[in-house]
C-alpha cells in the first residue's frame, strides 16, 4: 500500500520595513500561517524599526529575519543599496519560492529588485496605484511603477488600479482585483477591541497625520499654523501622532508644542491608532493608507496633498484632495465641523477599497497558480511571462 505524498508548502517570503507595510501584510502572513499551503518567511528590514516592533506581536506576525539597515539621515541611494544587498543575501540563504512586497516604499522596491536579481517571482500587494506625476509623491510614484515592471502577480485594490496596470502593458491574466488588505486588518483589529483612543473629552475630534517627504519644511510649517488656528476655535481636540522622522519633528514641535487643544503624542500602536481613528470626527492627513481606512469607519478625510494615488475615495466623495495651503485647510475643516449636511455627505459616501477578504483572494490565486504549475519565473518570452 502506497503512502500518500505530503504536499510541500510554498515558501513565501514577505518583505516589510515600515509600519504601513506591516499593517497591510499582517493579514496575509496570518492567513498563510493558519493553513498548510504556504510557509511564510517574514523579513523586516528595519526601515521603521521602532514603529514596527511595537506592533508586530500584537498583529500575530512572527518575524523570521530582522535586518538593521537604517542610518541617521542616510540618503535614499544609500538605503536602497543597503537593502538590495542585504535582502539578496537573505534570499540566497532562504531560497523562497516567491517574494511578496507591499505598496511603494524603498523596502518594497528593494525587495522586488533583489528578488528579480535572484530570479525569484514577485507578488505585489496593493499594485497599480498611480498619480501620473513621477516625483509626487516622492519617491513612491517611481517605486511602485518600477515594481510593476518586475512583479509576476499584481494584486490591485480596485478596478481603477487594475486599469492602470493593463494600460501600462501588464497582461490581464497577471492582474487581480482583490480589495485592499488594510481593510482586512482594520476589521480584525476592531474585532479584537483592545485598543485605547488617544482622545479626551472634546466635542469635536480631529486626527492628524503628517510625514510625507514632499511636505516637509516650510509647507509643513504652514500646516502647523493651520492646526493652531483650528485649535483656537476652542471646541476641538486635535491629536497628532508625531512621526519619528527628525525632519518632521524639527518643523512641527516648535509650531505646536504646548498649544491648547493640540495633543502631540508618540506614534500610536496600531490597535490604539485604530481605536483613535474610530473615535475621531474628522481626519486631516498626507498619508496613503488612512485614505482607505477612514471611509471604512465613515470618517471624512481631508487629504493634504496636491496629488493622490487613491482617487477612488475622492471620486466616491469620502475624501477631498485640498492641497497644502493653510487657508484651504482651515476653510475646509471648519466647513465640515460646522455644516452637518456637508459632513453627512462625506461620512455616508461609502468605502471603495474592499470588503475585508483581500488576503483570502491573494492566497487563493497564488495557491492556484503554484498547484497548476503555471510558469512563474523568468522565461524566454520576458519577465514573468506566462507565454
Amino acid at each position: 500500500m502506497s503512502t500518500p505524498t505530503s504536499i510541500v508548502p510554498v515558501r513565501a517570503m514577505l518583505v516589510l520595513g515600515t509600519r504601513p507595510e506591516a499593517i497591510k501584510l499582517a493579514p496575509v502572513a496570518r492567513a498563510m500561517a493558519a493553513g498548510s499551503q504556504f510557509e511564510p518567511i517574514v523579513v523586516t528590514t528595519g526601515q521603521h524599526r521602532e514603529m514596527l516592533h511595537q506592533m508586530l506581536g500584537l498583529l500575530y506576525v512572527d518575524v523570521r529575519i530582522a535586518l538593521d539597515v537604517m542610518r541617521r539621515r542616510q540618503q535614499l541611494s544609500d538605503l536602497t543599496a543597503r537593502l538590495v544587498r542585504d535582502l539578496g543575501v537573505v534570499m540566497r540563504e532562504q531560497r523562497p519560492d516567491l517574494v511578496l512586497v507591499q505598496g511603494d516604499t524603498t523596502t518594497a522596491l528593494a525587495g522586488a529588485l533583489a528578488a528579480f536579481y535572484e530570479k525569484i517571482p514577485v507578488a505585489h500587494v496593493e499594485a497599480g496605484l498611480r498619480t501620473g506625476v513621477i516625483d509626487n509623491p516622492f519617491p513612491e510614484e517611481l517605486n511602485r511603477s518600477l515594481i510593476g515592471r518586475i512583479a509576476r502577480w499584481h494584486f490591485a485594490p480596485t478596478p481603477a488600479a487594475a486599469r492602470h496596470l493593463t494600460g501600462e502593458g501588464i497582461p490581464e491574466e497577471q492582474v487581480f482585483v482583490t480589495g485592499n488588505t488594510v481593510i482586512d486588518n482594520l476589521m480584525w483589529v476592531l474585532a479584537e477591541g483592545t485598543g485605547t483612543s488617544a482622545f479626551g473629552g472634546a466635542a469635536k475630534r480631529i486626527l492628524v497625520t503628517l510625514h510625507r517627504r514632499e511636505n516637509q519644511g516650510e509647507r509643513m510649517r504652514g500646516m502647523g499654523r493651520a492646526l493652531t488656528r483650528l485649535a483656537a476655535r476652542g471646541d476641538v481636540e486635535i491629536v497628532l501622532p508625531l512621526h519619528k522622522s527628525p525632519a518632521v519633528r524639527e518643523v512641527l514641535l516648535p509650531e505646536l508644542e504646548g498649544q491648547r487643544g493640540i495633543s502631540l503624542v508618540e506614534p500610536l500602536g496600531y490597535l490604539d491608532f485604530a481605536a483613535t481613528l474610530a473615535e475621531c470626527d474628522l481626519v486631516l492627513t498626507d498619508s496613503g493608507g488612512i485614505q482607505e481606512e477612514a471611509p471604512s469607519l465613515s470618517k471624512p478625510a481631508l487629504v493634504l496633498r496636491t496629488t493622490t494615488e487613491r482617487p477612488e475615495a475622492v471620486e466616491a466623495g469620502a475624501a477631498r484632495l485640498i492641497g497644502t495651503d493653510p487657508e484651504a485647510i482651515v476653510s475646509w475643516a471648519n466647513r465640515l465641523l460646522d455644516d452637518p449636511a456637508e459632513y453627512r455627505r462625506m461620512a455616508t459616501a461609502g468605502n471603495p477599497f474592499g470588503d475585508g477578504t483581500a488576503s483570502a483572494r491573494i492566497l487563493s490565486q497564488l495557491a492556484e497558480d503554484f498547484a497548476a504549475d503555471v510558469p512563474v519565473g523568468l522565461t524566454a518570452s520576458g519577465p514573468y511571462s506566462t507565454a
